[in-house]
């Protein structure tokens, strides 16, 4: 039995006795009833200079194993996105080879992929057709590699549109270039501020108006849409509202459990920051959705969300940070290390905090490994446990 002394939020120390991992079980068949995918992150090369501003380089062994872990219970895996460290730390350069080395590695295993198409790639973009040009660079490279395309909100063009004309003249154009119908990404200023107003209004209602009308215009061309607003009436309003056949993924990390589950007459599929580091309880709910066992699926879940609302609490864009360290105490990588020094972002309580949580909802598979990692933390700290 492993027993830590951790700290609190008022900085006190409290004994927490860590308890057996939960039984999950991996899928035996291909998950039907859902599409799901887990935005997967990155694993920074510990022994690099990852410092805030210096070029990303990544532990490539770690990173790519990561993905065979999610691919192996079931997920799709999307990759090249904010969790991964998008606009916060992976540069272009070191996004392109992810994208290469997550495709071969899914044509590899037959595992699902989609990547993100952003405008993030260095080049100073000052006009809308500058958007499009760097949008259809990473098109290129996603395309090229075999994966499918997660079109990303892109900060560049928040900045550049002057309203919802100018993003539907956008998306147009890259939409009509893709070889395959792409995904949307709708992520809220409350993970990225720099994306506000995104869709050409800061009115939510009109905002949305921009984009059901767009997703109208390119159905055929479109496969789906992700929605991160952490609201789920609008997530279900919003649901709606689209063109039959037009998927909506839910990104809300709050409210995913009600929201994949659904109403009896409609859902959300999944395309989650969460599901990185709840994969196995995320597999073992949608498998009993297959089964139609919904109190199965409640069971997994339910104790996911307590972590979940934690690990995407205020300031949001900063729960890389948890889910990295939930993936180094669960011994999917060797170093409690990130891009852009980000380990940094979190405070000690808070990441106690997050074992605690993910302790209780049992996603520690190796609970002395984990309480050994959190002592090491703890005595960098000065804090003996």
């Amino acid at each position: 039995m492993s027993r830590l002394l951790l700290p609190g939020a008022d900085g006190s120390l409290r004994e927490h006795v860590l308890g057996a991992p939960g039984d999950w079980t991996r899928p035996t068949r291909p998950i039907a009833s859902r599409t799901a995918y887990a935005a997967a992150h990155v694993v920074a090369d510990p022994l690099a200079d990852n410092a805030p501003g210096a070029p990303a380089v990544l532990d490539w062994d770690a990173t790519l194993a990561f993905r065979r872990h999610l691919w192996s219970w079931g997920l799709g895996v999307a990759d090249a996105m904010d969790t991964a460290q998008r606009g916060m730390g992976l540069d272009w350069a070191a996004t392109a080879e992810l994208i290469r080395r997550s495709a071969a590695e899914a044509h590899a295993v037959g595992g699902a992929l989609v990547c993100g198409v952003g405008t993030d790639t260095g080049a100073e973009l000052r006009s809308l057709d500058d958007v499009v040009g760097a949008y259809l660079t990473q098109l290129e490279v996603v395309e090229g590699a075999g994966a499918g395309v997660v079109l990303m909100a892109s900060r560049d063009l928040a900045r550049l549109a002057a309203g919802p004309d100018d993003y539907a003249k956008v998306y147009a154009r890259v939409i009509g270039q893709a070889s395959a119908p792409v995904l949307l990404h709708w992520l809220g200023e409350v993970f990225d501020p720099a994306l506000a107003g995104y869709w050409g209004s800061r009115d939510v209602d009109e905002a949305t108006a921009a984009v059901v009308a767009l997703v109208h215009e390119h159905a055929d061309s479109v496969d789906g849409i992700k929605v991160s607003l952490l609201d789920a009436a609008h997530e279900v309003a919003l649901r709606a509202a689209l063109p039959a056949g037009v998927k909506l993924y839910t990104g809300d990390d709050f409210h995913y459990p009600e929201l994949i589950r659904g109403d009896g007459t409609a859902h959300s599929h999944a395309l989650l920051g969460i599901f990185d580091a709840i994969a196995p309880a995320a597999s073992t709910a949608l498998q009993a959705l297959d089964a139609g066992d919904a109190d199965a699926y409640e069971r997994a879940l339910a104790p996911t969300v307590a972590l979940s609302r934690h690990l995407f609490a205020a300031p949001t864009p900063h729960y890389k940070t948890g889910i990295v360290f939930l993936a180094w105490l669960a011994g999917h990588q060797e170093a409690f290390a990130m891009v852009g020094g980000m380990t940094a972002a979190r405070s000690l309580p808070h990441l106690a905090e997050v074992l605690r949580l993910a302790d209780a909802a049992g996603l520690l598979p190796d609970p002395e490994l984990a309480a050994a990692r959190m002592r090491s933390l703890l005595a960098v700290a000065g804090v003996r446990s």
